[in-house]
């Protein structure tokens, strides 16, 4: 069996109705995860997520992967603290053997995970582009 991840989404945007807290919510697991972001007045971007403001807010479910289980233990203490509300702590999920998760309900209600798959190998740590200017 295999997984493949990054090969089909290009971004995600997330509409928040409280941006400051969806902002504080994020920047609190992605600072756990390890990924950088730009905070600016109308929007908060990483890799391939962008939130901003508007109505309806989003709903949806976005799981980011974790390096190991201690991440999703940091991911799902971080986000707690920061405003989410439990939506299933850390622990063994039935998907398939060594799925480690947690669950997280961000400001506007999105279903918010952050998985360990187990031991694996990646054949890259991430897709990187680029293009003349």
């Amino acid at each position: 069996m295999q997984l493949h991840r990054g090969r089909m989404i290009d971004h995600v945007q997330l509409r928040a109705g409280d941006l400051d807290a969806t902002k504080r919510f994020y920047k609190a697991v992605l600072e756990v995860i390890g990924v950088e972001y730009d905070d600016q007045a109308d929007h908060l971007s990483a890799d391939e997520l962008w939130i901003d403001a508007g109505e309806p807010a989003t709903h949806i479910h976005l799981a980011f992967q974790a390096k190991d289980r201690a991440m999703v233990q940091r991911f799902h203490e971080a986000g707690l603290a920061a405003g989410g509300r439990d939506n299933g702590g850390p622990g063994e999920r039935a998907y398939h053997p060594g799925y480690y998760a947690a669950f997280l309900l961000d400001p506007d209600g999105n279903n918010i995970e952050a998985v360990f798959h187990g031991p694996h190998e990646r054949s890259a740590q991430s897709v990187v582009l680029t293009w003349d200017e």
